[in-house]
């Protein structure tokens, strides 16, 4: 089992990022506020550590991809640690782009990033356990929805 990718920031930082997420998706309760962003962290970790993969959030994933993107500051020195920055196109809910493999293949290489997954947190849009509203979702289209921009060598 590999790490928690809560260590990535701050305990202060870390909550205000949880209260973003519990001020957009008001049904979700703390503890699932935390492991929402804690797989968001290892989620942007992975696509620091693979850049030539194709990494893709679930639903969930990316609604705490969300909350930690609206913490400028706090985003841009994660990435900056991480190595890279990890730019975010958002597309269209579209539950016919939902590909069970692309999320498998995603969660294989956070745990190859040494971060533990939580797989109920990786499924379909519409079997969620943990509801939230971002209206955003994303595939493997011809143009990918995440670029990764590698960190200026010198």
């Amino acid at each position: 089992m590999g790490q928690s990718a809560r260590s990535l920031l701050s305990e202060e930082q870390f909550a205000a990022v949880c209260s973003t997420i519990r001020t957009d998706n008001p049904d979700v309760e703390a503890d699932d506020a935390s492991v929402i962003l804690e797989e968001a962290l290892a989620f942007v970790a992975a696509c620091a550590t693979f850049p030539a993969a194709r990494l893709v959030p679930s639903r969930v994933v990316d609604a705490g991809w969300h909350a930690l993107i609206l913490h400028t500051q706090v985003y841009a020195e994660l990435c900056g640690r991480l190595g890279a920055f990890i730019h975010h196109r958002p597309e269209e809910p579209d539950p016919t782009r939902y590909d069970q493999d692309i999320m498998d293949r995603t969660m294989a290489l956070i745990e190859e990033a040494g971060y533990s997954v939580d797989v109920d947190l990786w499924g379909p849009p519409d079997g969620e356990l943990v509801s939230v509203a971002a209206q955003c979702q994303h595939s493997e289209p011809r143009e990918r929805p995440i670029i990764i921009q590698p960190k200026p060598k010198g």
